[in-house]
């Protein structure tokens, strides 16, 4: 089924978003349309400054836009919800608690019984790896480990929508090749609505349905590329030539815009 046949999850209708700053107003966003559909992988490029991360911020809930409209499911964002889950870069986990007991918390927030949310966060758990680290402490894990511990606590609260912000920016190349194929394999196992933002275009190429690329000054979509490489996708999917081609395009025109920001 294609993109424009499937249900839409997330929509966005001119969307502004404007910040005061020491030298007078900075404009974040700028009439920014988008329609993320539902299952959908879809990424974010760009170059630093274009509001990536400030329009995950607007559909997580933690930001509010000056003009224009986020809806999911046709009601508009108004503040965070558990029916959307967010992944930062930096893994925001609890070091008081142990893996099992991070991954446990959404679910004792919705009320969920202990014997119950322990057994859910142990599948969560176990589906990113990390089964014989259940009662380890995050200073007791690699990055990768934590980061692994993040997903799987954004999934164990069965949210609709997985917001994620350069998940993987912090590790190294190998952590995260892996990362990225676990999270593909969690995608198509548990077929999440994914709004994944990555400086990497090769990352971007490999993970997505669609590719959103953005410029800065003022921040806006400058075109959206539509990934026809089959699934499923592994880093041997790098050495194909659709995908080299893929990445070619759109670095050429994310580097594009970089040039126009550095101007």
């Amino acid at each position: 089924m294609s993109a424009n046949e499937q249900q839409i999850k997330i929509r966005v209708r001119g969307l502004n978003k404007s910040f005061n700053g020491r030298n007078g107003e900075l404009v974040a966003l700028k009439d920014v349309d988008l329609d993320v559909y539902t299952n959908e992988f879809i990424c974010i490029v760009g170059p630093s400054g274009c509001g990536k991360t400030t329009l995950l911020n607007i559909l997580a809930g933690l930001e509010k836009p000056t003009s224009g409209v986020a809806e999911m499911d046709g009601s508009e964002i108004k503040g965070p919800s558990a029916e959307r889950g967010v992944v930062f870069q930096q893994y925001a986990l609890f070091p008081w608690k142990t893996v099992i007991q991070n991954v446990e918390f959404g679910l004792k927030l919705k009320g969920m019984d202990k014997e119950r949310r322990r057994q859910e966060a142990m599948k969560y758990v176990e589906m990113v790896g990390l089964k014989d680290f259940a009662d380890a402490y995050p200073k007791e894990l690699s990055g990768g480990m934590k980061q692994r511990v993040a997903i799987a606590r954004a999934y164990a609260v069965n949210p609709e929508v997985l917001l994620m912000d350069e998940p993987f920016g912090a590790l190294d190349a190998q952590t995260r090749a892996q990362l990225q194929e676990d999270l593909l394999k969690t995608w198509d196992k548990e077929k999440k609505t994914c709004f994944f933002i990555t400086h990497d275009v090769d990352e971007a190429v490999l993970l997505a349905q669609r590719v959103v690329i953005m410029g800065a000054r003022p921040g806006r979509i400058r075109e959206i590329i539509n990934i026809d490489v089959p699934y499923p996708r592994n880093q041997e999917t790098k050495l194909q030539e659709d995908y080299i081609a893929y990445r070619n395009l759109i670095w050429s025109k994310v580097y594009k815009e970089y040039l126009e920001v550095a101007k």
